[in-house]
């Protein structure tokens, strides 16, 4: 019985500094994926808010602005 025990506390401590030998590489795994998916959703959206926001372009000019002096 000791014998398991020994085991099933050594497993432990390995899977466990496995699990946190491996958290800097898991966080910045699944940053670099939400940064990409934010790339993604912000590139779509940039056009569609630059179109609204321009006015339109006139298609004729007019006469000059009479200059006044004060």
């Amino acid at each position: 019985m000791s014998v398991a025990s020994f085991v099933m506390s050594a497993g432990m401590v390995a899977g466990s500094a496995m699990l946190y030998t491996r958290i800097p590489s898991l966080t910045k795994r699944y940053v670099s994926e939400l940064k990409l998916e934010l790339i993604e959703m912000i590139t779509d959206m940039v056009p569609g808010q630059i179109d609204q926001a321009m006015p339109e372009l006139p298609t004729a000019t007019g006469p000059a602005v009479p200059f006044k002096l004060p």
